[in-house]
């Protein structure tokens, strides 16, 4: 279980509140997400190159290759991303939401996505 806090003047914070008050994991970055997924999970490249046991890219994988590189920088939408990589709608949005966390992909409005320079 996962809850993002809010503030504690606001009304609409407070589920949130009370998931952590019951032992929620406080979410502030997508790491704190990252480190409760399994090994297996966070083993996935997705087109980041390797991952240490931290979950960090290997620097020495170009992360120029799988879902990223598909990418590009431009928006694209799920269904041009079926078409470009040939794999299925789930399977994208698994690692597009992985790439999400890493802070490698933006979601933006109408369903589109795109990559984001890093550095």
């Amino acid at each position: 279980m996962f809850a993002i806090p809010g503030s504690i003047h606001s009304p609409l914070s407070r589920g949130c509140h009370a998931l952590i008050k019951q032992g929620a994991k406080l979410v502030e970055t997508g790491a704190d997400v990252l480190e409760e997924l399994p090994a297996r999970g966070r083993a996935t490249n997705l087109g980041r190159g390797s991952l240490d046991p931290d979950g960090e890219p290997d620097p020495a994988t170009p992360p120029e290759t799988g879902l990223l590189s598909a990418l590009g920088f431009e928006p694209v939408s799920l269904d041009a991303l079926v078409a470009r990589t040939g794999m299925t709608a789930s399977a994208l949005q698994a690692g597009l939401l992985q790439l999400e966390l890493q802070g490698q992909v933006g979601r933006l409005a109408g369903g589109l996505f795109q990559r984001i320079a890093s550095g």
